[in-house]
């Protein structure tokens, strides 16, 4: 019931200042105990990848780059957290101003570019943080890094992470890191797949642990592209796909101001076109992969909307921008 009021004074601040200061106060508030006292529903578990979570209601990546605040955000009532995304390297991401509100369309504009402080760096968070839940990490390429040398970059993060994640998410579709997209296409999908698939494999013998891998892509994709894919997430059994990250098109906000920034679009504008790939995903993988669904999810119905399209899990973010922690309980209510 307070969130409203919260919001004034927080979107009267820098959108980034505005992020660094929830955090931090999100971190205050578990320290003291505080956020324990949050109303939250009693969720259904949900049982994908061969992971037990216990709703099926997640936070997506991109809200804690750095693994710093997770045991804050994991009192939120998630059922998984998301961290990342994450480079091999420290890198600063795209010069400031990065990050637009477009409050009438309850949407945001983000040209972060992967700024975060290395693997090295999160995987110390991690074990910093002895979380006990579910934890995924979204690894990616450092900017500086050629596509035609992505794989090693992808292969770096994933060594360093493996032992510390519930399942690793390959990023491919942020629209932030120049030509990142390109690795969609059907020849780099496939380089890429069957390459992170092989040391899956190592890696699980050497852990004796299998970490489910899975693959976030964009929602700029037309049919035939999205069967594309389909077709080599089930060649080289990739274990989910998660859909959608950003949108780079405007006809939904066009006219409003921040609209012409570059970068993801993310919040309301983007559910239809997330939707629509979740759908033809499902029409594609036959059951075969499960999806998880994000993009646009600002209610309880939009939650249940990427369910009855083809999703078993959804994932939020800019949502909580606009709604608050109040939205992680309503959507856990009634997916449960």
């Amino acid at each position: 019931m307070l969130y409203p009021l919260i919001r004034s004074a927080l979107f009267s601040l820098d959108p980034e200042d505005a992020h660094s200061f929830t955090l931090a106060s999100l971190d205050a508030a578990h320290a003291l105990g505080l956020l324990k006292l949050l109303p939250r529903a009693s969720g259904k578990p949900v049982h994908v990848m061969g992971i037990t979570f216990p709703n099926a209601v997640g936070l997506a990546a991109g809200l804690d780059k750095d693994g710093a605040h997770i045991n804050a955000l994991g009192d939120l009532g998630f059922g998984s957290i998301e961290i990342g995304t994450v480079t091999p390297r420290p890198q600063p991401g795209n010069p400031k101003p990065r990050l637009f509100r477009l409050p009438v369309a309850e949407a945001i504009i983000n040209r972060m570019g992967f700024n975060n402080l290395g693997v090295d760096n999160l995987v110390k968070n991690v074990e910093a943080s002895g979380f006990k839940g579910v934890l995924g990490i979204n690894i990616g390429k450092n900017k500086d890094t050629p596509n035609e040398h992505a794989v090693d970059d992808y292969l770096a993060c994933l060594d360093k992470v493996y032992a510390h994640a519930s399942y690793v998410t390959v990023n491919i579709s942020s629209p932030n890191t120049q030509n990142l997209r390109e690795l969609q296409k059907d020849e780099a999908l496939d380089a890429l797949l069957s390459a992170i698939k092989l040391r899956q494999s190592e890696l699980a013998q050497q852990h004796s642990r299998y970490v489910p891998i899975a693959l976030k892509i964009a929602p700029d994709l037309d049919d035939t592209q999205i069967a594309a894919i389909a077709a080599l997430l089930m060649m080289h059994r990739i274990d989910a796909v998660i859909a959608t990250n950003t949108t780079i098109a405007r006809d939904a906000v066009a006219g409003l101001p921040n609209a012409d920034e570059a970068g993801g679009l993310s919040g309301r504008p983007v559910r239809a076109a997330s939707t629509r790939v979740i759908t033809a995903l499902a029409h594609h993988l036959k059951g075969e992969v499960p999806i998880v669904g994000v993009g646009g999810i600002l209610s309880s119905d939009d939650a249940q909307e990427k369910i009855e399209a083809g999703a078993e899990l959804v994932q939020l973010y800019s949502g909580l921008i606009y709604r608050g922690p109040e939205l992680v309980r309503e959507c856990v209510s009634r997916l449960a």
